[in-house]
């Protein structure tokens, strides 16, 4: 169970790691808990035996776990500082210079604060990218989930577009689409879908609009992901509603020619940085180079956005069962944006593309 977490201990040469809740935790533990305004906090020592701090309320989903350690758990009328001064004093090893690793995208400060106080003489430090990487190399059954997340979503996509007509408003839209996910069988969602027409389609993070009806001619946009076994499928296209104006389709396709340069590109042994380079140039020597907003891709999996993250100045090395994605965009503030992501897999010899929903540019409405 704690054999991924051990091997991080070894590599990075810290005394402890403390995991609460989110991917990495789940890729340890096999559960998932919510992190909500009770600390849940385990600490596992490079030697000695790992603790847990659990609310009570949460120990008859703890317990069936098989935790290998010490458990101190808390009730909502006592507080929690007691069980952290417990798991504290069975800790005597992480005394004075020792170091503690934290997940510092995910552990929240009252949780930092009272880890610290009950073991004062340690260094807590941000070990996210080290902790995270327990999750970098997916295995065969995680690929499984991840394909059939993708899968899914892209059956509820399909039968979005097939409703989609002019006229509608963007939350119409959203609704239909969220029906669908559900429908085609999905967990859950990978996080809150953008659907984005016309100039709301130029914000990469829009929400959508119940006051703006769909009109010919207007890009609409899609990001969005189902959940499948707790793995997130990322996945945007760009569609046009009845009509596309020959700027658009050269908008369109010079978006299209960055994502199959990611495509080309990526293969073991070359660098992120060298994929998002070789995709953004694509971009800068177009004649569209000034809507530009955002580097190519990130990883993906128990996470939406994890590591390897595609971004010039990224020397990572990209090695077999690494998953991110290949996404371009160009957003003309207050006109409309493109967006073409899909999600890849890096193989032995190259890459395979997860998503297979065509990227070639569609009228649709």
């Amino acid at each position: 169970m704690l054999a991924p977490v051990h091997a991080v201990l070894a590599r990075t040469g810290l005394d402890a790691i403390a995991l609460v809740p989110g991917a990495n935790f789940l890729r340890v533990f096999g559960k998932d808990f919510h992190q909500m305004e009770r600390p849940l906090v385990v600490v596992v020592p490079a030697k000695g035996d790992p603790v847990a701090i659990v609310p009570n309320l949460e120990m008859g989903s703890f317990e069936p776990l098989g935790f290998p350690g010490k458990i101190f758990d808390w009730r909502d009328e006592a507080g929690y500082m007691g069980a952290f001064k417990a798991a504290g004093a069975a800790l005597p090893q992480l005394g004075k210079g020792t170091r503690v690793g934290v997940e510092g995208q995910r552990m929240r400060v009252f949780d930092f604060m009272a880890l610290q106080s009950v073991l004062p003489g340690a260094t807590l430090t941000d070990a996210h990218a080290d902790i995270s990487s327990i999750r970098l190399h997916k295995t065969a059954e995680e690929l499984a989930a991840l394909r059939e997340a993708i899968r899914l979503s892209e059956i509820a996509l399909e039968a979005t577009v097939q409703q989609v007509r002019v006229g509608m408003t963007e939350k119409q839209v959203e609704a239909i689409l969220l029906g669908e996910l559900f429908k085609a069988g999905c967990d859950g969602l990978s996080f809150d879908p953008i659907v984005a027409a016309g100039d709301n389609a130029a914000k990469p993070h829009a929400s959508a609009r119940a006051d703006y009806a769909i009109k010919r001619g207007d890009a609409l946009l899609f990001d969005f992901g189902g959940r499948y076994r707790h793995f997130s499928a990322d996945i945007t296209r760009t569609f046009f509603v009845g009509e596309v104006s020959d700027h658009d389709r050269a908008f369109y396709d010079t978006v299209l020619a960055a994502n199959s340069k990611g495509h080309e590109v990526s293969r073991p042994g070359i660098t992120a940085s060298d994929v998002d380079d070789a995709v953004c140039t694509v971009l800068e020597q177009s004649q569209f180079a000034s809507f530009k907003r955002h580097k190519t891709g990130h990883g993906l999996g128990l996470d939406v956005h994890e590591a390897p993250q595609i971004m010039r100045g990224n020397q990572a090395k990209l090695e077999p069962g690494m998953v991110f994605t290949i996404e371009p965009g160009l957003y003309r503030d207050g006109e409309t944006g493109v967006r073409i992501e899909d999600d890849v897999v890096v193989t032995e010899n190259g890459i395979e593309s997860l998503t297979s929903f065509p990227r070639e540019l569609r009228i649709i409405g």
